[in-house]
């Protein structure tokens, strides 16, 4: 006997061993996962989220598996466009058709998404992949869905960024995200008046993980917004950016924040079937206090009068109801919440409950926190539980908070709160001017770092050294030259970034372009930019003067990491991508 063959005798016999068949798969298949979790049932029963008489209704969508939502993306006037050849054609196309020995169920419009723009199917991956009678329906959605016409998105995700309520002067921040499905709502309601190429607002989209900030400018990228950056930092301590103002600087306050937090994703079980086997309360445990500081962070840096939508996948109280109790009760009557329910018709949503309790992952329980022994006490916090004032419990009017429930419209669970901030936070305010006559100049400190702490109002004094440095940045800053503080060098992955540097108004470059495109001459070209100071310019980029007067004003605070471009130019401003992509400079 040969070598190869007493190698593959060997092989084989282990496979044996491990009870796998001769392709290295186990016997039979592989077992599927037992949709069967007594611990979340007993939590949830215990909680009363669902209804009376519903439980077995809702414990059986669960188990269902999750039916397929697409939105129709872009711009309004091509959107409609779409879906009148959705419509017209391809849906009709549907009509009658059997595969697999039964009827295909025609997709329908989701009620309570405005103008039909969002619609839901229970026709799966692999139907639509290899049923010859639904071919041209699945080139057509693998084809509109790469130009970025159509968008597969779950429907209970598409809530949080209707509630915003976002107009095209606002200033928006999307504190977490990635992958980019409700930045790209975001992005259209921003570019509603299709006859405004460069809307006033902007948005800035951040998540901490650099490699999610791919899949979220690649979202983004498919709508060629020029009103978008994208950064990289950590949302519970996202620095404060500066903008210009009637000539003079202020710290950037967002109209509406987007905070769509990490959660243990509970209510995701319909397609996330490993949540069955891997959920416990401890999840939400340890995620409640990042929740809290993502959420904190976030209405620090909202504008008085602003709206922020906090969110999550989980229907766990202990990572909704107690995270916004919590940041009510700080905010000393300066944060409410909006009362939604008239928003959205069509939407069937539960109340946010008043009363809940915290179970441990081994299934102990507590109503209280003077209960929790002192050696859990690293594990569970006073913030995760009710207050016991009922008079401060019902000023709170968590009433008004929504819970979507995955067997009431055959949806996800989700839920959603909607805040409104009325004046600054209290750790924020600024202390009463001082005469004249009283003020005294500070003696130099050292250099204060910005945090959370750091909001409305804040003083922040800068060490010489930094004076010094934006003393030495400014003349790079006239030229429009927009990159990493020249005192610190810093190579990612083994790469030093370029900077970015705006066109001057006289620099050749852009002239063969104006020409070829026959652009008006008012075409903002001092809104271009490029990644090299020096030799050939081999690409441009584009972003409104808002976003341009952002980066001009945070290059020390904000390091350039990647930017993408469209392979092409295109005679319409609304349709040149920025793309561009940070990362803060440490």
């Amino acid at each position: 006997m040969g070598r190869r063959q007493r190698r593959q005798q060997q092989q084989q016999q282990q496979q044996q061993r491990r009870g796998r068949g001769s392709g290295g798969w186990p016997e039979g298949g592989y077992a599927d996962i037992v949709k069967e979790n007594a611990l979340f049932e007993r939590y949830y029963r215990a909680l009363g989220l669902v209804p009376a008489g519903e439980w077995a209704r809702f414990m059986a969508a669960l188990r269902e598996p999750l039916p397929a939502t697409l939105r129709i993306t872009g711009y309004k006037s091509h959107a409609k466009e779409i879906l009148h050849c959705l419509k017209n054609k391809y849906f009709k196309e549907l009509e009658n058709q059997v595969v697999d020995g039964q009827t295909i169920e025609m997709p329908q419009p989701l009620s309570w998404y405005p103008e039909e723009l969002a619609w839901h199917t229970n026709l799966s991956r692999k139907v639509l992949r290899k049923s010859p009678q639904l071919e041209k329906f699945h080139h057509f959605l693998v084809s509109e869905t790469e130009s970025g016409n159509i968008s597969r998105q779950e429907a209970v995700s598409m809530i949080p960024p209707l509630l915003l309520d976002v107009q095209p002067h606002h200033k928006i921040l999307d504190m977490c995200a990635a992958p980019g499905s409700k930045t790209a709502q975001l992005i259209e309601m921003l570019h509603a008046d299709m006859s405004v190429p460069f809307p006033e607002g902007f948005i800035i989209a951040n998540d901490v993980d650099n490699k999610r900030c791919y899949l979220l400018v690649h979202q983004a990228k498919r709508l060629s917004s020029p009103c978008i950056m994208v950064v990289n930092h950590d949302a519970s301590s996202i620095p404060n950016l500066q903008i210009t103002m009637s000539g003079r600087k202020e710290i950037l306050f967002y109209d509406r924040i987007l905070c769509d937090v990490p959660c243990s994703g509970d209510g995701t079980m319909r397609k996330n079937i490993d949540v069955w086997k891997k959920w416990t309360t401890q999840n939400s445990l340890q995620l409640h206090g990042l929740q809290l500081r993502i959420a904190t962070r976030g209405v620090e840096q909202l504008a008085e009068g602003g709206r922020m939508v906090y969110s999550t996948c989980s229907l766990n109280p202990v990572e909704n109801e107690a995270v916004i109790a919590s940041l009510l009760e700080k905010s000393e009557g300066a944060l409410e919440l909006a009362d939604v329910s008239s928003e959205l018709p069509g939407l069937k949503r539960m109340s946010g409950v008043m009363q809940w309790k915290v179970m441990t992952k081994d299934g102990q329980w507590f109503e209280d926190w003077k209960a929790v022994p002192s050696s859990r006490h690293t594990q569970i916090r006073p913030t995760m539980f009710p207050l016991k004032d009922e008079e401060k419990l019902k000023a709170l009017n968590l009433e008004r908070c929504l819970r979507i429930l995955p067997h009431h419209q055959n949806t996800g669970g989700f839920f959603v709160a909607v805040l409104i901030k009325k004046s600054a936070m209290p750790w924020n305010r600024r202390p009463p001017k001082l005469p004249l006559a009283l003020k005294v100049k500070p003696e130099p400190q050292p250099s204060v770092a910005v945090s959370s702490e750091t909001g409305e109002g804040d003083v922040v004094t800068e060490a010489k050294g930094e004076d010094s440095l934006a003393k030495e940045s400014a003349e790079s800053k006239k030229d429009g030259v927009c990159g990493p503080p020249p005192t610190k060098k810093m190579k990612l992955f083994g790469f030093k970034e370029d900077p970015f540097v705006f066109l001057s108004e006289e620099d050749p470059l852009f002239s063969p372009i104006q020409t070829f495109y026959a652009l008006d001459p008012s075409f903002p070209r001092i809104n271009l930019l490029t990644r090299t100071q020096e030799g050939k310019k081999k690409q441009l980029y584009m972003v409104s003067k808002e976003i341009r007067d952002v980066l001009l004003n945070n290059s020390e605070r904000l390091k350039v990491w990647l930017a993408f471009l469209l392979s092409a130019w295109k005679p319409i401003y609304a349709t040149v991508l920025p793309g561009l992509l940070f990362r803060p400079w440490p």
